[in-house]
């Protein structure tokens, strides 16, 4: 598992905050860190995996744990 340089509690969060939190929260990341995104929102699987693909930025992992989707995003 990466070690997140921030985390992000998207928890509770329905399409399409958990996507935009994400990426306000990169915007404010330098090159190379690491934000940890937590999400509830089934949705998010494909949403970030999107995102990213889209951004350039690397979905280094994405795990469940129980109801709580744990997203690692490396900034580009």
């Amino acid at each position: 598992m990466p070690t997140a340089d921030k985390t992000l509690d998207c928890k509770g969060l329905n399409c399409p905050l958990p996507v935009l939190k994400t990426k306000k929260a990169m915007d404010e990341l330098s090159s190379g860190q690491i934000l940890e995104m937590l999400s509830t929102d089934p949705g998010s699987k494909n949403d970030i995996s999107a995102w990213a693909k889209r951004t350039g930025n690397e979905l280094m992992e994405a795990t469940e744990d129980g109801s709580v989707f744990k997203f690692y995003i490396k900034k580009v």
